[in-house]
């Protein structure tokens, strides 16, 4: 199962008092009175990433608490964790095809902020790990293809010395030969691609619902008022 630890949840909040943060998605013109919706993926994630950090800290603020970047006791830091990640039982849960179950809490400030910003956070959580996790269900199908089961013993062959076992972690000048030698990344640039097709025609509904959420997002993005108080950094996956 996969879930933030508790290892990552402090490295996240340890990240959030230092950062300051600076697809596919309809760009809206925009008015003299609402700025447009930026044009290119890059920024349009920079819009989002901001807008849901900017809802966090509000949240967060409206709780009495803050992210500062001194040393925090540890009662105080697992109530600022439960407050930004939330607690109890993870609400969320998707098993995907890869066989990897990923999880999450519904309440907490990071899921409100979801919430505000998307609209629907269960629809959002469903579509965005679907679509986070397309390009790991395109290898594991690949895998499964007699013609990279071919190609990988072959490549295992390569890369194993006379009479000695395989080693875990091949030279990277051997392994990058025996890539050539054996035609394994031929076979995988191609299997992927095809596989990344079909896994995307598969999942076509969650990916019609994450473009219809993410564009309404972008809106209520560039809608957000002006903050009423300065912001600090936040950085959360």
């Amino acid at each position: 199962m996969l879930r933030v630890t508790s290892r990552t949840r402090h490295a996240l909040l340890t990240a959030a008092a230092a950062l300051l943060l600076s697809g596919c998605a309809t760009v809206s013109p925009g008015t003299p009175a609402t700025p447009a919706v930026p044009s290119g993926t890059a920024a349009q994630n920079a819009l989002l990433k901001a807008a849901e950090h900017r809802l966090v800290v509000d949240c967060l603020d409206e709780r009495g608490l803050a992210l500062t970047a001194r040393p925090r006791a540890p009662d105080e830091d697992r109530t600022l964790q439960a407050a930004l990640f939330g607690a109890g039982p993870q609400e969320l849960s998707l098993t995907l095809a890869t066989g990897a179950t990923v999880t999450a809490h519904s309440d907490g400030c990071l899921a409100a902020a979801r919430q505000r910003l998307y609209g629907d956070q269960r629809r959002w959580f469903r579509a965005q790990v679907t679509v986070d996790n397309l390009r790991a269900e395109a290898q594991a199908r690949m895998r499964d293809d007699p013609a990279h089961r071919a190609a990988l013993a072959r490549w295992t062959q390569c890369v194993t010395p006379p009479g000695r076992p395989r080693p875990d972690r091949p030279d990277p000048a051997v392994a990058t030969r025996c890539d050539r030698e054996s035609g394994l990344g031929a076979v995988r640039a191609r299997l992927e691609a095809a596989e990344l097709t079909t896994v995307r025609a598969l999942h076509r509904e969650e990916l019609t619902t994450y473009r219809q959420l993410r564009d309404r997002a972008l809106l209520r993005a560039v809608e957000l008022p002006a903050p009423t108080h300065p912001q600090k950094g936040i950085s959360h996956s």
